[in-house]
């Protein structure tokens, strides 16, 4: 029985870049200098519980979700000490994307030491129904759990109003990561006769890539990469964000739409699937992908059927509030939800 003190989940990426940081008082306010309460973070921001990369102050909590990266003896190392304190321990790959997992466990040494995690581990999160069958392969107890969004938090809206809202946000950055479809999204909003913003992270390598797909002079705004407020300010000024992505991946750029009341179009990470279920990329050819942007940027109708479905179904599955009630289900230490969704 574990000896904890604090309170919520503790998310624990043993070894990692991120600072250690409480939610204790839940998300806070957007802030330039601090991780935001998404992705793994999430999951620790709405049991109001702590961030870690120290294994011994993550200890200090009943139950830690263990993060595997690519160096998976950290997390072997961090299970024996979890173990050793008492500790519920969960674990979920940090990257788990299918192309990410899949290069992760490609030699038979790095599944074997994922398979003993696994069995050592009290249950298996995984943030993308993709991921299941891996995990229930190896664990008896394995459960889907979407990353949480605060969305019944007014701070964290940065819907804009309609007629503020302009051109096609491109959701991927990445043109060497083949699943992402980058240059096919870029290619395909090309077709669509309006502005479109695409982030630049590659610096002048990433300025030629997008200069070969020779743009009108004033049809493409490229901008660098920015703090996450900026760019959530960023996105909800457009109309609608574009990606072609098939990745499986959890889907922030799904959740980014929520905050910004904004329609993803494309994509088939979990996010995705459950808030855009008429837009998401899960079986849809990108011939389907274009016509549906087509008909928002030019449909005010079903553009604010879209708007006003994105304000109100989603947090029923991916605010702070149901994703606690669920992780209050599966893992000792975390209370009910004490938030009442707003609208």
């Amino acid at each position: 029985m574990s000896s904890a003190t604090l309170p919520g989940l503790a998310v624990l990426n043993p070894g990692g870049r991120d600072v250690d940081q409480s939610f204790i008082n839940g998300p806070g306010d957007p802030s330039e200098k601090i991780h935001a309460p998404i992705n793994y973070h999430g999951y620790a921001a709405c049991t109001n519980g702590a961030f870690y990369r120290t294994t011994e102050l993550a200890a200090s909590h009943e139950s830690v979700l263990l993060l595997l990266r690519s160096n998976l003896e950290d997390t072997r190392r961090a299970i024996e000490l979890l173990k050793a304190k008492g500790c519920f321990i969960a674990i979920s790959f940090k990257e788990s994307g299918t192309h990410q997992v899949a290069s992760l466990l490609s030699r038979p040494k790095q599944f074997e030491l994922f398979r003993k995690i696994a069995m050592a581990a009290d249950l298996c999160i995984s943030s993308t129904p993709d991921l299941l069958p891996l995990y229930g392969s190896v664990s008896k107890r394995a459960a889907f759990v979407p990353t949480p969004y605060p969305l019944e938090f007014e701070s964290w809206n940065f819907g804009q109003p309609l007629e503020n809202r302009h051109g096609i946000l491109i959701g991927s950055r990445e043109f060497s990561v083949p699943s992402r479809n980058h240059l096919l999204a870029l290619s395909a909003a090309r077709t669509l006769s309006t502005l479109i913003t695409v982030i630049n992270p590659d610096g002048k390598s990433g300025v030629h890539a997008l200069a070969a797909l020779n743009f009108p002079t004033d049809q493409l705004n490229v901008v660098s990469p920015m703090s996450y407020p900026t760019y959530l300010k960023l996105m909800a000024n457009h109309r609608l964000v574009l990606q072609f992505d098939q990745s499986s991946v959890p889907g922030q750029v799904a959740g980014d739409g929520l905050l910004c009341r904004v329609p993803t179009v494309g994509g088939n990470g979990a996010i995705e699937r459950i808030a855009f279920s008429t837009l998401n990329g899960h079986g849809r050819g990108f011939d389907e992908l274009v016509s549906l942007a087509s008909r928002l940027l030019r449909e005010k109708e079903f553009y604010q059927e879209q708007v006003a479905y994105l304000d109100s179904v989603p947090k029923k599955q991916l605010s702070f509030g149901a994703v606690r009630e669920v992780l209050h289900r599966l893992v000792p230490g975390v209370a009910g939800n004490p938030w009442v969704a707003a609208g």
